[in-house]
């Protein structure tokens, strides 16, 4: 079973919300595939930043004609407005809160794209992990798994 948790950092964030879907169909799956995101790419604005993808296919019992269905969904930042940056404290905070929903285990984190969202290196929150985790020790006298 998997399990995806997706934290919203900042709601306020200035910027269009956009989803975008299209179709082609190929000799085969990947001419398919290929060709859909072909199209997908020339629509996309430049300033986009892809929030999530999904592409699936398939063949139609008569024609056995193959096809591709692409949707994206993504943001598109307002140029000259640079996303909100967080301080140190509010970093360990956020992250902090995801760690308690989830007994503390760091496991549950995706480090990189922890470490992409906030414009930080990997290290970086491994670091901020490791004092949320001797804080909450501190807080509750015993140790955390």
């Amino acid at each position: 079973m998997n399990l995806m948790v997706v934290v919203a950092i900042d709601p306020k964030v200035n910027a269009k919300k956009a989803i975008l879907a299209e179709y082609s169909s190929g000799r085969n799956k990947e001419d398919a595939i290929n060709k859909t995101l072909e199209k997908i790419n020339v629509k996309l604005p430049e300033n986009a930043k892809i929030v999530d993808v999904e592409v699936k296919t398939y063949t139609t019992p008569v024609t056995r004609r193959t096809y591709a269905v692409g949707v994206v969904v993504y943001n598109v930042f307002e140029r000259g407005k640079p996303i909100r940056e967080y301080t140190l404290k509010e970093r360990r905070r956020l992250i902090a809160m995801v760690l308690e929903a989830f007994d503390y285990n760091p496991r549950v984190l995706n480090i990189s794209e922890v470490a992409r969202m906030f414009g930080v290196s990997r290290d970086s929150i491994y670091y901020d992990i490791e004092q949320i985790l001797r804080e909450s020790l501190g807080r509750n006298g015993r140790k955390k798994a």
